[in-house]
């Protein structure tokens, strides 16, 4: 009796152990670019303030084919609630287009979150170029056909995408070259590989505040307040905006009071004040809501660049 007592006991602990160190798995952000590009930066912001206040949380980079490689690897997760996605344009729309086949479905592998920020997009470019802004460049591309190389963190991510839409509105063509993320096609820019980059300001802004890299035009109505002299493209007689936008997506089958729960934490550290300044200080803007109103964006969102990647009818990219 007094074994079967123990026996009893050492189960009972040992299912208590097992479900103690489930309570205490982290809270895994896949990042689908290389660390130390804006959206890795942002990401770690937030995961540091997650865990400050009680969600640990970890960042795991896997870049690759235009965040292929995260989401597959996201949508093979367990649906517990660990594992989360930082989804945006190209792996829950554009992706659909640019390749052949996926090993994930942007509908049906996942399950929308949160909206956890944006910015817009922007074109840079070397410091030693003959152009300073987006008209110049223009003029320039027009009189030096295909002697421009473009960088993008990806083939169908909206730093590609916009600066193609941009160059079909501008009568011009640039050499595409794609990047496993932001960090590598900067540093590229750095090493004068490439000529131009299509990202965001998070990235390029300590090399545009050195004098390395200088900001050609920005996609959006306004001026960025942390590049203040850069003007926007409508400025220089293009109309324009294309806002990079970056949300929190869940393995599809995830309960739902466990997405609501992540929900609530997530957006309580959007709505921080001192979260909200670290973030604009590398130039996100965080911007929060439900899974619904996610949803909802992703499928407007996919309505508006979807046709346009299909009417450029580029080629299809392998993974």
């Amino acid at each position: 009796m007094q074994s079967r007592k123990r026996l009893g006991g050492f189960l009972l602990g040992l299912v208590l152990a097992v479900g103690t160190a489930q309570a205490q798995q982290p809270l895994r952000i896949v990042v689908p670019f290389a660390a130390g590009g804006g959206t890795d930066q942002y990401a770690r912001l937030l995961a540091a303030e997650l865990t400050r206040r009680g969600t640990q949380t970890i960042v795991d980079n896997k870049p690759g084919a235009s965040g292929i490689v995260a989401a597959d690897n996201v949508a093979r997760s367990k649906p517990d609630g660990t594992t989360v996605l930082m989804s945006s344009l190209s792996i829950l729309a554009s992706n659909t287009v640019m390749y052949d086949k996926l090993p994930y479905d942007p509908v049906k592998s996942f399950a929308p979150v949160t909206q956890i920020a944006y910015q817009p997009t922007i074109i840079v470019g070397r410091s030693d170029l003959p152009y300073k802004n987006i008209k110049e460049m223009v003029a320039y591309a027009k009189a030096h056909p295909d002697k421009i190389n473009r960088g993008s963190p990806g083939a169908s991510i909206l730093t590609n995408l916009a600066p193609l839409a941009f160059e079909g509105m501008a009568g011009i063509r640039t050499t595409h070259i794609p990047f496993n993320g932001d960090s590598p096609g900067l540093q590229a820019l750095l090493g004068s590989q490439i000529d131009i980059q299509g990202t965001s300001i998070t990235g390029p802004l300590q090399h545009v505040k050195a004098g390395k890299m200088r900001v050609l035009g920005v996609m959006d109505a306004k001026r960025l307040p942390q590049v203040p002299d850069a003007p926007t493209f409508k400025e220089q007689g293009y109309d324009i905006e294309a806002l990079l936008w970056y949300a929190l997506s869940a393995p599809a089958a995830t309960p739902t009071d466990t997405i609501d729960k992540l929900n609530r934490a997530v957006n309580q550290v959007l709505v921080d004040p001192d979260f909200i300044a670290r973030s604009q200080a590398i130039g996100m803007e965080p911007r929060g809501g439900t899974p619904q109103a996610l949803a909802a964006y992703v499928k407007a969102e996919t309505e508006r660049w979807v046709p346009l990647l299909q009417r450029l009818d580029l080629p299809k990219q392998g993974h």
